[in-house]
């Protein structure tokens, strides 16, 4: 195992250069690093390791200068292992050659390397992992990490940007959120990790300060051993980072988790009367107190896939299915040259948030080399009907349109409503990490057309009102006055709540004879935004041709922004809307239960003590638990609600099924 640091190439050849460097073995790229713009003096203070084979081996260093077209090769050198010391930090000074140029001096590059002997019952080589990681990710796990991050302590202040945090556990990744750079920043986030059978390696932590759109620097890297963590207990860690650089400071816990499972077709765990008998007195509501972290039990019997589409020469393919459900993901076996395989598979898991959305895709296996994608269905686990066998049509990967092939299963899922509402108050689990979001015209031109929507929704809501004081229509006028006249003289506070669940109970009778001018709407904005998509595409091949994005080079991150910041303020108008429309019953049964309360509350309760009992509630939060994770519960319950692209894109998907 070698372990390389890149601090700085002094000196290339004269002029204006944006290097980085590559880092090959056999061939291969295993490492690359940043780009460090305008700079022949760079520093790039990253560090990496990588497991060898063979004391034999040649690690290729290749610098390049980083170019709108093609990048040009600025010179190499290499690293022979054997000559490496065991155990040893030592500097080296790299000079760079090319062959083909006439420089003489193309310039150094100098890194430390220390090479060191690791146990591979300890850690895998990257290489198996590269072979493997898609069996490791989808294999059974034995229960759950639970790491939060908590704060940063003595770091310094005198740098400009935004720090965060990256996790690595295996091929499990996440990342922080962004703060801006002081001395004790307070994240208060948690993560989960799914701890697999036989999985020892440690967690890999990592702080990064951004400054500007592409300048990155790292604070530190530490691992912590989570393997003789006690089970349900919290233990603190307090990591030293880089000089100077402060401590980072965690929270892990270890809950083991037993709802995991995969059998055969005729062994599902719900059919065995004794196991049935045991999920449902779990979930019931007589155990509510029991468990919490514990929401439900899902089921997923995988039959088959039919008419995929065919990857390989010979006209068939080589397919596996995915399941996926939050940061859980399971797989079946592939089955080799057939376009209709069949699986019979059953799949359990545990339940963590009633209003995730269980996601199957289906792959085509090619060897060594990244699966082929062939289709995906998205169901919602409140849309399940329980034992129902259902075929579903697969979709393409953003699932806007269809893709070739069907696929057949049954679902069934247990869970506790009581459980269920209070998670729905609590922060929604993060996704793995993932790519960051970058400049799209028709991303940017949906969001603005989202928020549009909204606007002229509040704008004719404030033009019906004027026209109740303009007269318009004398019957609407005198109703509005006599409406008015009546709730000024007998308002109350606690008649705020009353009114929303009357919206709410209105639109519920609303909602079944405008059941299908909804599905209609959905279906038109389905068709408006594939135009939009289309017309889009276009524009964006000939803008293309002009260099338009080239133009926009400079302000692309406050576009990016104002892209972001349309999309959250259309979402939370759509889901607000969305939460009186019904359409997500459950949460809008909630809604309900919840205004019912507030209206109660505010009824025989004083305004002011209801606010002295909220203001010592946050006032004690810190000290009743000091590792609590801020939050805000009307927000959290915002987040479960669907927005219209996620209707349209779930909907899209229920819509095309079929019963067997």
């Amino acid at each position: 195992m070698t372990e390389t640091k890149t601090p700085r190439p002094p000196t290339p050849p004269p002029g204006t250069s944006d290097p980085y460097v590559k880092f090959k073995l056999e061939g291969k790229t295993f490492y690359k690093s940043k780009v460090v713009h305008k700079n022949l003096n760079p520093k790039w203070s990253e560090s990496f390791s990588f497991p060898l084979q063979d004391w034999e081996q040649v690690v290729d260093v290749r610098v390049y200068d980083k170019d709108r077209t093609t990048d040009e090769f600025m010179g190499s050198s290499t690293i022979v292992i054997k000559n490496l010391e065991l155990d040893k930090t030592s500097e080296m000074v790299l000079s760079l050659e090319d062959p083909s140029s006439l420089e003489d001096d193309m310039g150094v590059i100098v890194i430390d390397t220390c090479l060191t002997f690791r146990d591979a019952t300890i850690k895998r080589p990257v290489k198996r992992l590269m072979c493997s990681n898609r069996k490791r990710l989808y294999q059974l796990w034995s229960g759950v990490f639970g790491i939060t991050l908590l704060e940063g302590q003595d770091m310094p202040e005198y740098s400009q940007g935004d720090i965060y945090v990256r996790y690595r556990l295996g091929e499990q990744k996440y990342k922080s959120k962004n703060l801006r750079i002081q001395a004790n920043p307070r994240w208060r986030e948690k993560f989960d990790f799914n701890k697999y059978e036989n999985w020892l390696e440690p967690l890999n932590v990592e702080v990064f300060v951004k400054r500007g759109r592409k300048s990155e620097e790292s604070w530190g890297m530490f691992e912590v051993d989570l393997s003789k963590l006690p089970v349900n207990t919290q233990q603190l860690y307090t990591q030293a980072l880089d000089p100077g650089k402060g401590r980072l400071i965690l929270l892990a816990t270890f809950n083991p988790c037993s709802d995991v499972s995969i059998s055969d077709i005729n062994k599902p765990p719900l059919e065995q009367p004794d196991e049935r008998d045991q999920i449902l007195e779990k979930y019931s509501l007589k155990n509510s107190h029991k468990g919490v972290r514990e929401v439900g039990f899902l089921q997923v019997k995988v039959f088959n896939a039919t008419d995929l589409t065919s990857t390989d020469l010979n006209g068939k393919s080589d397919p596996f299915c995915v399941l996926e459900l939050g940061n859980s993901r399971l797989q079946t076996h592939t089955i080799y040259k057939t376009l209709n395989p069949e699986w019979n598979k059953v799949f359990t898991f545990p339940v963590k948030d009633i209003h995730d959305v269980l996601e199957l895709k289906v792959f085509d296996e090619d060897g060594d080399k990244a699966p082929d994608f062939l289709g995906r269905v998205a169901i919602p686990l409140l849309s399940v009907q329980n034992g129902q066998p259902v075929t579903r049509g697969l979709k393409n990967e953003n699932l806007r349109g269809p893709a070739k092939g069907t696929i057949s299963l049954v679902m069934e899922v247990h869970y506790n409503p009581v459980r269920a509402g209070i998670k729905t108050f609590k922060p929604k689990e993060e996704k793995f990490m993932e790519v960051n979001r970058k400049f799209s015209k028709k991303v940017l031109a949906q969001n603005i057309y989202r928020v549009r929507k909204i606007t002229l929704a509040v704008l004719h809501t404030l033009q019906y009102i004027k026209s109740c004081f303009q007269w318009e229509s004398t019957q609407r006028s005198i109703i509005a006055f006599l409406t008015f006249m009546v709730m000024v003289w007998t308002w109350e506070l606690f008649m705020m709540p009353i009114f929303l669940l009357l919206l709410i109970g209105w639109n519920y009778f609303q909602v079944t004879p405008g059941r299908v001018s909804s599905n209609q709407d959905l279906v038109s904005v389905s068709s408006y935004c594939t135009v939009l998509y289309t017309e889009l595409e276009e524009d964006e091949k000939e803008s293309g041709k002009k260099g338009l994005m080239e133009k926009i080079h400079m302000v692309q991150e406050i576009i990016i922004t104002v892209q972001n910041i349309l999309d959250e303020i259309a979402c939370i108008g759509e889901r607000v809307k969305n939460t009186f429309n019904w359409s997500v019953p459950f949460l809008s049964c909630l809604a309900c239960l919840v205004l019912f309360v507030a209206t109660a509350a505010l009824y025989y309760i004083p305004l002011r003590y209801i606010i002295f009992i909220w203001g010592i509630n946050k006032f004690t939060k810190k000290l009743r638990n000091p590792y609590a994770i801020d939050n805000n519960e009307i927000l959290d319950f915002i987040k479960r609600v669907p927005s219209d692209v996620q209707k349209v894109r779930v909907q899209f998907s229920i819509q095309t099924e079929g019963i067997p």
